[in-house]
């Protein structure tokens, strides 16, 4: 195998299969990135076992082969090459040579024969979409994701797909997160899907913001996304997902609405003096007043004021503040909309001017 390439036409891939190279593995091949060498292409792969990365680019002149080279190595002697260097690489025996300029440097590898791969993937569904869409998707609720919860099946994301419609949704047990959003495809039949945090995590570092369209393959155990010579291919969670409509309040009649930026940086504030533990700040609503409050061991006490526009009775409730504020941030618009039912019972949150993502966030007893 030998191929010559410009440093930064291979940077920007192997960035992305190194993404997915687990770097504490008991296996030493999961270290290591696999590439194979075509007469005019060069392909990258990455895997954990779980996510499964490759990448394409094309190559002039090249001497055919495969093998597999530390990851963490080659991408560290690439990234500290000079800005459009030409960069060698040639594999002898059981070592690789890396050329560029008046460097070199010799890594060890392994055989391509032994390098895991994700068994073979049937798609049940194919969706056409921008991946600006899907990122959005993610990005609007990622955050109220389980962190290593017993219940594994909340430590992903629910995606589910119904006629036209691509839904996200996320919880870990004390707050909800749904995002919508229609697709231009239609009678496409229902199916739930979780993926695992490591995929959902991948996908919001190789996703852009643009109208680029992607294909997002779903099917029984795997999930793969391809957008312009990647693929992306995770596994998914085992398990059902909870019920997540019986979860949306719909019998709230109070209703608040509060200027977005206000809010935010009041919940900031008071969140410095917060219980650090529990992080619980105290909302009173009285007449077109919210007061916010928190307090903490040492007995100090944070108080913030902001007008709202409420019409009902007065009511007091508390929140974790750092559910508050990922909700605020998650909301792009200028209004904050809460729909509230008693000190009991949990709070709906949306955007005041979009209704395509909803949050629910459980009540703290303080």
């Amino acid at each position: 195998m030998k191929f010559t390439i410009n440093r930064d036409a291979l940077l920007k891939p192997l960035q992305v299969v190194s993404g997915a190279v687990e770097r504490r593995s008991t296996l030493p091949i999961l270290s290591n990135v696999l590439i194979q060498v075509g007469t005019d292409s060069l392909r990258m792969t990455g895997t954990d076992l779980e996510v499964e990365l490759v990448s394409s680019v094309m190559l002039e002149g090249a001497e055919p082969g495969d093998i597999t080279v530390p990851a963490k190595k080659l991408l560290d002697i690439v990234r500290s090459l000079a800005d459009g260097a030409d960069v060698r690489v040639e594999s002898t025996d059981d070592k690789v040579i890396v050329r560029s300029g008046k460097s070199r440097f010799t890594l060890s590898s392994l055989p391509a024969s032994e390098y895991p791969n994700i068994e073979d993937f049937e798609s049940e569904i194919t969706l056409q979409m921008q991946q600006g869409k899907l990122k959005h998707l993610i990005e609007r609720t990622h955050f109220s994701m389980a962190n290593q919860d017993v219940r594994y099946y909340l430590n992903g994301m629910l995606f589910e797909v119904n006629d036209n419609v691509l839904r996200t949704v996320a919880t870990d047990g004390h707050r909800l997160a749904m995002a919508t959003c229609q697709l231009e495809q239609s009678a496409l039949p229902h199916k739930q899907v979780i993926v695992p945090r490591k995929g959902i995590s991948e996908l919001m570092r190789l996703l852009d913001a643009d109208d680029t369209p992607i294909q997002v393959y779903l099917g029984q155990n795997h999930i793969r996304v391809e957008t312009g010579g990647m693929t992306f291919t995770s596994k998914l969670l085992d398990g059902r997902f909870p019920d997540y409509r019986r979860v949306i309040p719909t019998t709230g009649e109070r209703i608040v609405i509060a200027d977005r930026d206000l809010l935010k940086q009041s919940c900031v504030r008071v969140a410095i003096l917060s219980n650090e533990k529990f992080r619980g700040v105290r909302i009173v609503l009285e007449g077109s007043e919210m007061c916010l409050t928190a307090n903490n061991q040492e007995q100090e006490k944070a108080d913030e004021r902001l007008e709202v526009e409420y019409s009902g009775d007065n009511m007091e409730v508390g929140f974790n503040v750092n559910y508050l504020l990922d909700v605020v941030n998650a909301i792009e618009g200028s209004q904050v909309k809460f729909t509230l039912t008693d000190e009991n019972s949990s709070a709906l949150v949306e955007d005041a001017a979009d209704d395509s993502a909803v949050y629910v966030i459980m009540p703290m007893r303080l």
